[in-house]
């Protein structure tokens, strides 16, 4: 380590874009952020798109509550557009004057600011990390993730091993400059199954499919809808429980009224509590067309629910051979087949449960997550 450094904490600054609608990679980077040991690092959380109004709006206003809580500086740039080059100002001057040792940025926008600040305030270590993307963004993609981020930083993470190849065959990436750690998410209570199905209106005997993540174009729920039409007159008292909110919910309405889904799918919105709304499940669904290493899928490994979910992206790796039943993207007869083989198979739901739950707990913890970017923080310092 520099000399300079020595006998007192790293400096690190963890930036995101926004905590408006967080999803997975803004919550881990809120996570990034306050699980790093206090007693070794100092701890900055710069939100780039911030509002005065997220410290009362919720999720966002918890969040930051939590960080503040526990510690960590949440400094807040009201960044309006990506043209808004004056709103950098207060962080490029905490970069300049207070010896800032790492910046991480978390997803695109954030790591492409990363790389470009973090050079231009000679900051010592830069990180960069990717949590989802299709590795098929076209050219300019590729090019700003090669030529920017990647030469801009110290360490480009990937969040599993086949996003870490994907990174190097359609992006052109060295992979000397690719770090693995794979995403993790905390302990959880186990709520009441039978709490959480009152509170959702479900009876005791219902059969219960269920799905947590953003209503957007790559999560595929159109998929699902389709499979629960499919599924109908196969599985008696079938529930469809679909937890999130976003520019896709309209769509997935008139689909709903157009299969007379209304009282069997339901579109219940934002879902601060995932656990209570897991509880209630029998099978969780991950039908999305391309994913990393997506929280949702381990909180669902975390509940001992069996799994069916598309064989794309970093699932495969995460849920391994025996962790899921896999499908095809975007075809709801295979999706409808394996949820009908995992409902009407009590041992076989039992077995990926168990299977999914033991994988979480010894590979996808947050605290191993932590601990491994202290790690990389330390080493590259």
């Amino acid at each position: 380590m520099n000399r300079s450094r020595v006998g007192r904490k790293l400096r690190v600054v963890v930036l995101v874009d926004s905590l408006l609608n967080p999803g997975g990679g803004e919550r881990l980077a809120v996570e990034n952020a306050r699980l790093l040991d206090p007693l070794r690092f100092e701890r900055t959380l710069c939100i780039t798109r911030f509002d005065p109004e997220d410290r009362s709006n919720e999720p966002s206003a918890s969040l930051i509550a939590g960080l503040e809580r526990d510690g960590v500086r949440v400094l807040g740039l009201e960044r309006k557009g990506k043209l808004s080059l004056r709103a950098w100002v207060p962080l490029v001057r905490i970069l300049r004057s207070e010896g800032i040792d790492v910046l991480h940025g978390h997803m695109f926008g954030s790591n492409v600011w990363a790389a470009i600040l973090g050079r231009l305030c000679r900051v010592p270590v830069v990180v960069a990390h990717e949590h989802m993307w299709s590795y098929d963004g076209g050219r300019s993609r590729a090019i700003v993730d090669r030529q920017v981020i990647a030469r801009g930083s110290d360490a480009f993470i990937a969040v599993s091993e086949t996003g870490r190849d994907l990174m190097v065959t359609s992006e052109g990436l060295d992979p000397e400059d690719i770090v693995v750690i794979p995403n993790g998410i905390p302990a959880a209570d186990h709520p009441s199954r039978a709490e959480a199905r009152a509170s959702f209106g479900l009876g005791a005997d219902d059969r219960v499919i269920g799905s947590v993540g953003h209503l957007r174009p790559e999560k595929s729920f159109e998929t699902l809808v389709e499979a629960a039409a499919l599924l109908r007159g196969r599985v008696e008292g079938l529930k469809v429980l679909i937890a999130g909110e976003g520019g896709e919910r309209e769509k997935l309405e008139e689909l709903v009224e157009a299969r007379s889904l209304t009282g069997t799918v339901q579109l219940i919105g934002a879902c601060e509590d995932v656990p209570g709304f897991l509880a209630a499940l029998d099978v969780a669904v991950c039908c999305s067309d391309f994913e990393g290493g997506p929280l949702s899928v381990m909180e669902y490994m975390r509940a001992t629910l069996p799994v069916v979910a598309t064989r794309v992206g970093g699932l495969p790796e995460l849920l391994g051979d025996d962790g899921a039943i896999f499908v095809p993207p975007r075809d709801p007869q295979e999706l409808s087949n394996g949820l009908a083989q995992v409902l009407e198979d009590d041992a076989l739901a039992e077995r990926l449960g168990e299977a999914g739950h033991d994988r979480q707990r010894a590979e996808y913890d947050i605290g191993t997550w932590a601990r491994r970017l202290e790690v990389l923080y330390e080493e590259l310092a």
